[in-house]
């Protein structure tokens, strides 16, 4: 397969618009058999759930990763620096953000510093 063959999709896991996209890639899995489609679930931080709800991760996600950059991190800024770390690593940034403040909006406000391509579904346009 070449690399425009591979796709690899980054989520958090944190609610239900990563839940909704998380489905739309396993759909897409089945549309478009000829692509490898990869999700990868990209944790803060280890939990028990982690242990105890193995083989559900292992069914729902290709990968599920620790950052090695998170280690050290103290919980409370952790899934801010994960959200900044699937930035660090991606083409693209797909949104649901209609409010100016939280998690999500810093996280899409880091990425279109960072010059990476926005598509925030809640305003629907492109965003650079």
């Amino acid at each position: 397969m070449g690399k425009d063959d591979t796709f690899v999709f980054y989520t958090g896991g944190m609610g239900e618009f990563d839940s909704k996209c998380a489905s739309a890639v396993r759909a897409a899995r089945h549309r478009f058999p000829e692509k490898q489609l990869r999700l990868v679930l990209v944790l803060p931080y280890m939990t028990n759930k982690v242990n105890t709800d193995k083989n559900l991760f292992e069914t729902e996600y290709d990968d599920v990763m620790i950052p090695i950059e998170l280690a050290g991190v103290h919980p409370k800024a952790a899934i801010r620096e994960r959200n900044r770390w699937m930035v660090d690593r991606s083409d693209m940034l797909l949104a649901c953000v209609y409010r100016d403040f939280g998690g999500a909006y810093d996280t899409m406000q880091y990425a279109l510093h960072k010059r990476l391509p926005v598509i925030n579904l809640a305003q629907g346009e492109p965003q650079s």
